[in-house]
């Protein structure tokens, strides 16, 4: 059996193992974690459909997209726990552009 992927499914993967960092970026510490679960949800969402979007195929099949944003999300989610949340990486993101609670001097 041989499997060939095209182009378009392959940077969908790697945009999918990226989109946690991404909601880290967007969100703070204090963001509830449903929100940013939900953020990540429609990201991958977005991420299949214009996967499917940009396939080269004849035309475009809303059942491979559906497919494409629930491989996405899981694959985002195991991300996180598995490799930026351990990794440090995820509280890294978060604290990007946070504002530090220095005395401002008058």
């Amino acid at each position: 059996m041989n499997v060939h992927l095209d182009e378009a499914y392959w940077i969908g993967l790697l945009i999918s193992v990226v989109l946690p960092v991404l909601v880290g970026l967007v969100t703070t510490r204090v963001t509830h974690p449903g929100i940013k679960g939900v953020l990540l949800l429609a990201l991958s969402t977005a991420n299949g459909f214009l996967v499917e979007l940009a396939n080269p195929g004849p035309d475009y099949d809303l059942q491979t997209a559906i497919v494409l944003s629930l491989v996405a999300f899981g694959t985002g989610v195991l991300t996180h726990f598995g490799l930026w949340k351990p990794a440090g990486i995820s509280a890294r993101a978060q604290a990007v552009g946070a504002k530090t609670s220095a005395p401002t001097v008058v």
